[in-house]
């Protein structure tokens, strides 16, 4: 079994898939509809912590949904 996630990772993670759909203007797409609460219900998160993370790491969070960082979760 792996290592758990932090609560960090599970915000980052949440936060880079909402802002894909943002970025791209699907936030009321049905595949959003569908995997965010998902995404949310398994990760164990609220949506407003979720807004909360964009809010506080924006550049990061933009960055790594458009693709243009790699994959490694946040820093510090």
């Amino acid at each position: 079994m792996g290592k758990a996630k932090s609560l960090k990772d599970k915000l980052y993670g949440a936060a880079v898939m909402k802002m894909s759909f943002r970025l791209r203007g699907d936030e009321e797409s049905p595949a959003f509809k569908v995997v965010y609460p998902g995404v949310l219900r398994d990760l164990e998160l609220e949506d407003a912590a979720v807004e909360k993370y964009i809010e506080e790491n924006r550049e990061s969070v933009e960055r790594a949904a458009r693709g243009s960082t790699p994959a490694q979760g946040p820093r510090g």
